[in-house]
Formats: structure tokens, sequence, C-alpha cells
């Protein structure tokens, strides 16, 4: 019998192992790094004190009350000069770009920057619970300061009830692959899609609880409106539309976006994102994985629940495991292609300080055929 593809021969996370101690400062990252019980305990033991006396529930309704403030001053403040190259987009999802050749080596991506992994990725000062990359990459998405467009929720919504008057009449509604990412902020997984999948019939969809974020995509001199579409929209929201029909897409991505979102309410969105794949189609994830060095960074005082914190600029952040993104997939219907832990020691050969990251990365598609049970719709 054949392998299954969730064990492909290449190693997950790349190459560079550290079996050497001596040579731990002569990079800046180690992949696949093994902890030990004691380093375990250490983290575990850091986690329980951090988490040992939550904020009074008033504070924490007010976070969830104005949580698309919060992002939308983070993006007003940084724009997209506080983030960092996803160089590993393509190598770890080749579903991006199907017909790319795996020779290439993805130069163009090397060009965008990626805002949670320079917020939380990285081997300099933490900045309000954020922790800042110190990198030599310079920010090559070239916005423009032009007026920005109004797209509010509100405006989208009337526009899609437009377009569903009309039979089969909705953005990438003659695309034959489409892909939609969610949580896209200023555009830096976005754009390198559009740049290196030259597929003549792909689509890309993205969307952000920020309007500050979508205003971004907008104005980017690489925005073409006849290849991608970016609209504002509240996934905690059920009855906030999607401009695209059910079973239409075939790859969403999350990357270090489902982290963002109240525990409570994360299984309904994943059920309504599971609905918009066609049978086939994948939910492609990236996020924090539990002791990762953020969550070992917040102070007493910052902690919602358990494994939930609250950022210096009112962000938040969950920090889960494996077997709870397994749960969130397979009980809408998903399954597992993979669930990966990425453990990686990055390393600031300048300050000679040493830092574990921790995250999660995980592929689950929508079997061929399926009963509505299955989809989660009963949800």
């Amino acid at each position: 019998m054949a392998a299954p593809r969730e064990a492909p021969e290449r190693r997950p996370f790349g190459r560079r192992f550290l079996t050497d101690p001596a040579r731990l400062f002569q990079h800046n990252a180690w992949d696949n790094v093994e902890w030990s019980e004691e380093q375990e305990a250490s983290a575990r033991s850091k986690v329980q004190e951090n988490s040992s006396q939550l904020l009074p529930q008033d504070k924490q309704e007010e976070y969830e009350v104005n949580a698309k403030r919060y992002w939308d001053d983070f993006y007003k403040i940084h724009e997209n000069g506080f983030f960092k190259d996803r160089h590993w987009l393509f190598t770890e999802f080749p579903e991006l770009a199907p017909n790319r050749n795996p020779s290439q080596n993805g130069d163009s991506v090397h060009e965008f920057s990626n805002k949670e992994e320079s917020n939380n990725e990285g081997l300099g000062s933490c900045e309000n619970g954020h922790c800042s990359l110190e990198t030599r990459a310079e920010n090559r998405l070239n916005i423009i300061k032009s007026t920005p467009k109004i797209c509010t929720e509100e405006l989208a919504t009337q526009k899609y009830s437009e377009l569903n008057q009309r039979d089969g009449d909705y953005p990438g509604s003659s695309a034959s692959y489409r892909i939609l990412e969610v949580g896209c902020g200023a555009g830096n997984t976005v754009f390198p899609i559009l740049q290196t999948n030259n597929d003549p019939g792909l689509f890309v969809y993205c969307c952000d609880f920020s309007t500050a974020a979508v205003d971004l995509v907008q104005n980017n001199a690489e925005y073409d409106s006849s290849r991608c579409f970016a609209f504002v929209h509240d996934l905690c929201n059920d009855q906030s539309p999607f401009p695209m029909p059910d079973e239409t897409l075939d790859v969403v991505i999350l990357i270090f976006v489902l982290s963002a979102i109240l525990p409570e309410k994360m299984q309904c969105i994943v059920n309504r994102l599971s609905r918009l794949l066609k049978p086939g189609g994948m939910i492609l994830l990236r996020d924090y994985g539990r002791y990762d060095l953020a969550q070992l960074r917040f102070k007493k005082g910052q902690c919602l629940s358990d494994n939930f914190y609250v950022r210096g600029d009112g962000t938040r952040v969950y920090f889960f495991t494996q077997d709870e993104l397994n749960d969130l997939f397979t009980t809408a219907g998903l399954e597992k292609i993979q669930n990966l832990v990425d453990r990686r020691l990055q390393v600031n050969r300048g300050k000679q300080m040493t830092m574990y990251r921790v995250w999660i990365q995980c592929k689950y598609r929508k079997p061929a055929s399926l009963n509505c049970e299955e989809t989660g719709r009963a949800f």
C-alpha cells in the first residue's frame, strides 16, 4: 500500500538540525527541535503562573465588544511595516499554487511580509505582547497613499445581496480554482499567491475583521480586481454573508487567525468555513501551539481564560494543542490530512539569545460526499 499523503518523504519545517550544541549561534534558527522533560515542565509552570489571575468578566466583555477597534488601531499604527516574509508559504502549502515548479526558489515570496510571523515569531523585544522580529528584509508592499476605499460590512452585505439576485453572478463566479484567505491583514499571503500562481482560472478572495486592513489590501499597487476580491467580514457573526455560495472554494487559508477568536466561537466558525468548501476542498491552518514563547512571556493579569490572553494593545491570542484543532475540524466533518507541531529554536546571534517557538500546521479536507449532519450544518 502506498504511503499516505500526510507522511511525505520531505521532512516538514526545514532540514537544519542542531546536533552539536557548540554550533548554536552559527545560524538564526534550528528546525524540529526536541524539548526535554525539564523544559516542558518549566513551560507548564510559567503558564500556570501567568494564568493564575484572570481578568474580571466585565473587562473580558469589553475586549470582545471592542475587538474590531483594537485590530483597526493595530493596522492604522503599523500598516504593513510590522510584518515578516512568509518564505515557507508554498513549500508547506503547495495547494496555493498547484502548478508551480517545485524547483522554483520562491524569490517572489520573499518580497512580501507577514503580520503575525513578525508580531509573534521574533527574536527581539515584545511590544504590547507582540514579539517583534529583528529582520533586514525591507518592506516591499508598495502601499498607495490614496484616500482609502469605503468598505464597511454593511455596504458589503448590500452588495452581496444585489449580486445574489442574479443567478450565478458573484465575484469569481467564472473561476475554476478559488482560494479564500480569512484574516488577510495587509495582504501578505494574497499578493504572493497572485504573483506565484499564474493559473488563468485562479480567483482569490480575502477578508479581514479590520476595515483598515482591507483598505491596505485594496489600495495596494498589486491589487487586481479581476483576480482578487477583498472584503470586510466578521467571522463571529453568522448572519454576515460571504460573497460566494457554499461549496465553491478549493482552499481556505487560516494563518494565525483562529487564535484571535473567542474560543467558544471557534467551532461555529470552522463549521461555516467548511460549508464553503467544494467536496475535496481543503482548509490550511498555521497557528500558535501550546507553550510557544509568546505564551510564556505573558504576565499575570493578561489571561482571559485557559490559554487565552490579551496583549497590551487589546488584541487577543489563544495557544492550541493538536487535539483541540483536530476536534474543531473533524466535528465540522473534515478529514485529517496533516496535523503537525513545528518546534523551532530561534537565535539572536547579536544578543546571544535563544527563543523556542511552537506552531501547529494543519490540513483538513472535505470528503467527496457528505450528508448534512457531517458538514456541521446542525451547529
